[in-house]
């Protein structure tokens, strides 16, 4: 068998691992071990001897300390309350409008995501604060639950986040680039949502009902409120960016005055500080063993010449780029079906990037055709966690909801998805949405 057909037969050993709900992380490494094994005629102890540099090779890496630092932060924010000023505060602005306590969720949502870089955490968390909110209100269930899932998504799309981190160790890229780029499509994303939610009410306005107006003081003592989550995020994104500090230490900043907020605001005691250290190690080690698993099957990957042969046949092709890249997208698509976000861009990155790099898009230089498509991908893998059948921020929040049927959640998130797919489509055609501010600021 050529290089091209062992990588498919082990991609499918992997999926039929996948089928019968073996572990993502465990199913990439026994797919990698018997793709090893096999493509260096049957020496188990070939194995053995990669095995024993494999997993200290990764975790001895410096970079990867930044994982567990920004999680960390993400878990002060959620035990520390710090989500629930937040949702007030855009709530004191917007929640006035006809579905405006909706538009807020999705803003807090995005707030949040700028200090904490998990999906799953940013969406169940603003559940916890906006669906008592959005139910006082007599909001519908479809658009309550299809704001908040797809609001979630925010937590990876606005920097920092944990999947574009992970593209930059395996693509040897600058996080600080990487996050300064995923600034605006953030921010475009969140605005996409809130025009949704306008849509969605202009069509039936007993869906999202106004909420109180609230007076201009009361306004500014919310904004004081989050002045300093807003900091923490400028420090962090600006400091890894600017250069004086690296990515650690500018999570270890962030980490450190999460704490020091959530403790000052009276939510942070003993046991919130146990649940956050916990969290953060469950969810570390989690990652980890993903990362291990997709190394050992990059590495039986990289023996068969796959990712080569792949790229210098799509090079070859005489396909037009952007068809390359709208396939490679829909692939994303399909895979959201079976895994998530983090395992996806482990998965993919080592085969798609090469393809990538060796087409012309636009006449883009190398540094900026790897930030374009990091971009590109972190926004696709997040449609992932909300589309069926796996739609993991659609399942936590439907079952926040409790009262809610799950076939309303989804129907909620509909309109979310076609945003989804506006904006990926606007940024696909015009990387300079995402090159912006790094070309703006030195990058």
């Amino acid at each position: 068998m050529t290089g091209m057909q062992i990588g498919f037969v082990i991609f499918g050993f992997m999926l039929v691992l996948l089928l019968f709900r073996v572990p993502i992380g465990v199913a990439m490494f026994l797919a990698g071990a018997g793709g090893y094994v096999y493509l260096t005629g049957g020496e188990f102890n070939a194995l053995l001897n990669s095995l024993k540099n494999l997993a200290y090779a990764r975790l001895s890496n410096y970079d990867l300390v930044v994982i567990p630092l920004f999680l960390l932060m993400g878990q002060f924010a959620t035990h520390g309350g710090l989500s629930r000023s937040l949702f007030r505060f855009v709530s004191a602005f917007i929640g006035h409008r006809r579905g405006g306590i909706a538009m807020a969720a999705v803003g807090a949502c995005a707030g949040f995501g700028a200090i904490c870089g998990s999906s799953l955490a940013t969406a169940a968390t603003m559940g916890q604060v906006a669906l008592p909110e959005l139910r006082r209100y007599g909001y519908s269930g479809s658009l309550a639950t299809g704001a908040l899932a797809a609001g979630g998504t925010l937590g990876i799309m606005i920097p920092p986040s944990v999947p574009l981190v992970v593209y930059a160790i395996l693509t040897q890229e600058s996080i600080g680039k990487l996050f300064m780029a995923a600034v605006l499509p953030g921010i475009i994303a969140m605005l996409g949502y809130m025009v949704v939610v306008q849509i969605f009410v202009a069509v039936n306005p007993a869906a999202g009902p106004a909420g109180p107006r609230v007076a201009w003081a009361e306004r500014l003592t919310r904004l004081f409120q989050v002045l300093p989550v807003l900091l923490v995020f400028v420090v962090v994104i600006v400091g890894i960016y600017d250069g004086w500090a690296n990515p650690t230490e500018a999570a270890s900043i962030g980490a450190a005055a999460c704490g020091i907020l959530a403790f000052l605001s009276g939510n942070m005691r003993w046991e919130q500080i146990e649940k956050s250290l916990l969290g953060t190690a469950l969810a570390t080690a989690m990652i980890y063993l993903v990362l291990l698993g997709a190394d050992m099957l990059n590495t039986a990957l990289a023996v068969s010449q796959m990712p080569v042969e792949l790229a210098e046949w799509v090079k070859g092709s005489g396909l037009p780029p952007l068809l390359v890249m709208t396939m490679i997208l829909v692939i994303y698509i399909l895979l959201g079906c079976v895994m998530d976000a983090l395992a996806m861009i482990l998965l993919t990155i080592p085969i798609f990037y090469p393809m990538i790099m060796g087409l012309d898009f636009f006449g883009l230089p190398a540094a900026d055709k790897s930030i374009w498509f990091g971009i590109l991908a972190l926004m696709v893998v997040e449609i992932g966690l909300v589309h069926p059948p796996v739609g993991m921020n659609v399942y936590v929040i439907n079952r926040l909801a409790g009262d809610v049927p799950l076939m309303e959640t989804f129907k909620g998130v509909i309109p979310f998805l076609i945003s989804d797919l506006i904006r990926i489509t606007v940024l696909m055609f015009f990387p300079i949405i995402s090159l912006y501010l790094v070309h703006r600021f030195g990058g």
